[in-house]
């Protein structure tokens, strides 16, 4: 029987998410609905044409309501409920894909679609509909100051040291459908690698960092997470 490693530290990205039918920033022009991401997804963007950003999340946050989990997430969720030792799970993604499955405690480190935050007070909650200047926050009742919960370019990923300090307790690091792209989270399989841990990458096709990891599954994340999470239990 294979031996059960005491930390298995799981990062996901858009490519699972991907196959629920969301749709991504990075296709093959960078573009979603017409919009650069340079124009949706960073504080100057908010702060020139907010109407504009608040409208791309809310056709988000509407599109969010019309997919399931797809047969990868839920196979992370089985892997964090049956597997003996610690599962964590990183995800990049901001929607609750992985919370409908069943995955409990779920890092978002790039915030979440489904809640809002007050940019004066720092009031946050959940937030299922459109959000508008106009909305005033429920804490200091200002308007023109809620905005999407979400690390846009330029800002700082949330709860990056506990991410680190699981990194560098994993003995399994696996990333599953990221591009290999963004920083910091392109560099989460050299920290777990330095300290130790046995790397694998699950996503349909190589990535920019590809060669920093030891073993490779290549494939759709429905058909390889969940063939390699029974591998896990076995």
């Amino acid at each position: 029987m294979q031996t059960a490693h005491r930390s298995i530290v799981v990062l996901t990205g858009a490519g699972i998410s991907a196959e629920s039918g969301l749709a991504t920033f990075r296709d093959k022009d960078g573009l979603w609905e017409g919009h650069r991401v340079e124009d949706v997804a960073c504080p100057e963007a908010f702060a020139r044409d907010p109407a504009r950003v608040q409208r791309f999340y809310n056709l988000r946050r509407a599109g969010l309501q019309t997919v399931e989990p797809n047969a990868a997430h839920l196979a992370l969720a089985r892997l964090q409920r049956d597997y003996p030792g610690e599962v964590t799970l990183l995800t990049q993604n901001v929607d609750d894909l992985h919370e409908r499955a069943g995955s409990q405690g779920v890092i978002h480190m790039h915030g979440e679609l489904l809640k809002v935050f007050c940019g004066r007070c720092g009031w946050k909650r959940g937030w299922q509909g459109d959000l508008t200047g106009s909305d005033p926050c429920p804490s200091c009742e200002r308007t023109h100051t809620l905005r999407p919960d979400i690390v846009w370019f330029g800002e700082i990923p949330y709860r990056m040291d506990e991410i680190e300090d699981v990194l560098m307790r994993a003995e399994v690091f696996a990333a599953i459908g990221t591009s290999g792209h963004v920083y910091p989270a392109a560099g989460f399989v050299s920290l777990a690698r330095f300290h130790g841990a046995a790397t694998i990458e699950i996503n349909a096709q190589g990535t920019q960092v590809s060669g920093q990891f030891d073993r490779h599954l290549v494939g759709p994340a429905t058909v390889e997470v969940a063939r390699w999470v029974e591998e896990c239990l076995g």
